[in-house]
């Protein structure tokens, strides 16, 4: 295993991205971040700017205004880049599918590496969506897309 490949699994760089919708998700985001789930113990920290993340975390259905913006984010990142789709209107506009103004899932605009569903999913489920994303990274970055429901993987 490479130097780059092994820093990545031990410590994942999260940007958190929202593209619209309640803010319930990015409130369960911000929980996993808080000191009671304790993602830093894992090496998991929260970037400001895509280019230093490894792992862009996106809530809410993808709208007009923010579709330019999410592909702007995402390539901006380094590659390997992984995405973790939080939340069913980010897996597939969820309530808001249908809207006027809004596209549908992040599938529709950028690839999604792991999917968790829920509304709002739960922070352990964000958690166990993380270590989906660290086997990836194990990987090589080649595994299957996966998705997270109910605490329970399904690949």
């Amino acid at each position: 295993m490479d130097l780059l490949k092994w820093a990545r699994m031990k410590s994942p760089w999260i940007c958190h991205f929202n593209t619209g919708g309640c803010n319930a998700c990015d409130i369960e985001v911000v929980a996993v971040l808080t000191p009671r789930f304790d993602v830093e113990r894992f090496g998991v920290l929260l970037k400001g700017s895509p280019r230093h993340a490894d792992v862009l975390v996106v809530t809410g259905p993808v709208t007009q205004q923010s579709e330019a913006r999410l592909k702007r984010v995402y390539e901006q990142m380094a590659e390997p880049k992984f995405v973790l789709a939080v939340g069913v209107c980010t897996c597939s506009g969820g309530v808001f599918h249908g809207c006027y103004n809004a596209r549908g899932g992040v599938d529709t605009v950028i690839p999604v590496d792991v999917y968790i569903g829920g509304c709002p999913p739960r922070p352990s489920e964000i958690i166990d969506g993380v270590v989906h994303v660290l086997n990836k990274i194990a990987g090589g970055g080649l595994a299957e897309k996966s998705s997270v429901n109910e605490g329970q993987a399904v690949q």
